[in-house]
């Protein structure tokens, strides 16, 4: 069975790992692209849009893919989408990794909002110095707010139009509580901005923001297309794989 595996998330490269080694099966992986140097998963990988809905079925035929597994990042939801429509085209199963969402707790002060417009909107009238942990596709939804500053940290440096008043911050996580911590006050930050991404690698920011008592505007995630078989782990994925799988070969022996 060949495997068309979405990527780009520390989830994928650890499905990359466990579906090929563990189970035996042929994994192809798709990076976007949008990192220049981004953490490649082992075995085959591509790297590159497919050219919308069309492209990628045509692609999808032409390599033989029979099953799609969808584990990007939460907020990739072009791709999720692409990968849904050409899958049920062409009457391939899908199954889509959507790791939980965080969870305020006690002493967080958060401020939902549904995207990133209303985030830079909510941010600015909240407080002068914000730090922007977003990404660097969607900083330039704050590029017309001229009172605020803002510290853009990202892993490559934003190429859209930006706000009059920011410094850059070039880094890659995993963050630890204490240097977040020391980084919101060195700058004397006042609010933070960041997506509803989950997971563990970029989770210190939150308590850093608890523990310094400073709000948090949270971007929600966007909806995922209607019927999706959703799981939340790289365990489920693997068990809902490697049961399509065995079934696909009873399939197979039985006709032959």
């Amino acid at each position: 069975m060949r495997i068309l595996l979405l990527g780009g998330t520390g989830e994928a490269r650890k499905l990359a790992h466990t579906l090929a080694v563990e189970r035996g099966l042929e994994i192809v992986s798709s990076l976007a692209g949008r990192v220049s140097d981004p953490v490649r998963p082992g075995g085959t990988v591509r790297v590159g849009g497919f050219g919308g809905v069309e492209g990628l079925r045509n692609w999808l035929v032409g390599n033989g893919i029979e099953l799609i597994v969808d584990a990007t990042h939460p907020f990739a939801a072009t791709m999720t989408a692409h990968a849904a429509q050409a899958g049920a085209e062409l009457g391939l199963p899908m199954v889509r990794l959507n790791r939980p969402g965080w969870v305020p707790g006690p002493g967080d002060h958060w401020l939902r909002v549904p995207d990133l417009a209303a985030a830079a909107r909510v941010s600015a009238a909240t407080g002068d110095r914000i730090l922007l942990t977003i990404g660097r596709q969607g900083v330039g939804a704050f590029a017309g707010y001229t009172r605020p500053w803002y510290l853009i940290r990202a892993i490559d440096p934003p190429e859209a139009a930006l706000p009059p008043r920011h410094e850059i911050l070039l880094a890659r996580g995993p963050f630890t509580v204490e240097s977040e911590n020391a980084l919101l006050a060195r700058h004397r930050i006042e609010v933070l901005v960041t997506k509803d991404s989950g997971g563990a690698a970029t989770a210190a920011k939150l308590v850093a923001a608890r523990d310094t008592g400073i709000p948090v505007v949270m971007v929600d995630r966007p909806p995922v297309p209607p019927g999706l078989v959703e799981v939340t782990s790289v365990g489920a994925v693997r068990e809902w794989v490697t049961g399509y799988a065995a079934l696909h070969r009873d399939q197979n022996s039985e006709r032959g």
